[in-house]
């Protein structure tokens, strides 16, 4: 069975440093790297039939251009360093999903990119990588 290491990626400058630092390291060790995107979704919304429907088209389009416009080149960028590559798109809270994902893929570990804001908001509501080592089923590493 192949080692899989999950990248939590965005598309942001820290999100992109966590897959070099995760395709280096799969590298080295003859690991598999699976980038996982989550797009927030929240399930507490009381909604009609036709705005259930509307909702899932536009889930539908969300992912679609997730793949097209995040995890595409992402795949590319890890893919030119060598290592094998699969791609997850989920809804769901980012920290928890990430989490289920990591379980499902079996994964030895989580990687995920800090931007190093220290903004009111994520010291009151907390980071998503602040959350996730928290919550983590494997090691997770915080990239700088």
């Amino acid at each position: 069975m192949t080692d899989k290491i999950v990248v939590a990626y965005d598309g942001s400058a820290a999100a992109k440093r966590a897959l070099a630092f995760a395709s280096a390291l799969a590298q080295e060790k003859g690991a598999a790297v699976l980038i996982a995107h989550v797009l927030e979704w929240s399930p507490y919304s009381f909604l009609t039939p036709t705005e259930i429907e509307e909702r899932h088209a536009r889930r539908k389009e969300e992912m679609s251009r997730a793949e097209t416009a995040i995890l595409a080149p992402a795949r590319a960028d890890a893919e030119k360093a060598g290592v094998s590559v699969e791609t997850v798109i989920k809804y769901g809270h980012i920290a928890e999903t990430l989490c289920e994902i990591a379980k499902d893929a079996a994964a030895s570990q989580i990687i995920v990119g800090r931007d190093g804001q220290s903004s009111l908001g994520a010291r009151v509501f907390g980071s998503v990588a602040g959350s996730l080592v928290q919550v983590a089923p494997v090691p997770c590493t915080i990239v700088p």
